[in-house]
């Protein structure tokens, strides 16, 4: 029952360390603490060498989630994709001449504009446009429909009420 000996404790030093060799462990120990763990980036370089020695050449994206690019620039010209959804046209009713006729000369928002251009009021050059298709649309039925407007005959209509009119109060 000989149990092997134990080596001998080795003696304690007798003096202290003093304040500079303290110090200087302290910095040693720092130092072997502060590179524990793995480098930097090692996460996605450990799936890379591991297919490097197993022999399989996939690269895998290790990130979770949808790889599909989004636009970070809304672009209001590019067209959105919509379902197409073909609609009949309505077939609008034709007016006769007569009848389109009878509606421009009785259109409120072409009266009110001559109107103020009488009285001596400016236009914008949206009302002169809207304005100006409407007397050609007029005209256009007009010479369509066979009528024919002149002045001429309104200024002799107003002459022969004149002359009657000086007629009855010589009387």
């Amino acid at each position: 029952m000989n149990a092997p000996k134990k080596p001998a404790a080795k003696p304690k030093k007798k003096y202290r360390k003093t304040k500079e060799e303290i110090n200087a462990e302290g910095r040693e120990r720092k130092r072997e603490k502060k590179h524990r763990g793995h480098k930097s980036g090692s996460r996605n370089q450990e799936s890379a060498s591991n297919n490097a020695k197993g022999g399989i050449s996939t690269t895998t994206d290790p990130r979770i989630g949808s790889k599909k690019p989004i636009p970070l620039v809304v672009d209001d010209n590019k067209p959105v994709a919509r379902p197409v959804v073909k609609e009949m046209p309505v077939a609008k009713e034709k007016l006769t001449p007569e009848k389109e006729l009878e509606m421009l000369e009785s259109d409120d928002r072409l009266d009110s504009i001559l109107a103020r251009l009488e009285d001596g009021e400016t236009i914008t050059a949206q009302e002169q446009q809207y304005v100006d298709t409407c007397l050609d649309r007029i005209d256009e039925l007009m010479n369509i429909l066979g009528i024919e407007y002149s002045e001429e005959e309104e200024e002799e209509d107003e002459e022969k009420l004149d002359d009657i009119m000086r007629i009855l109060k010589s009387k």
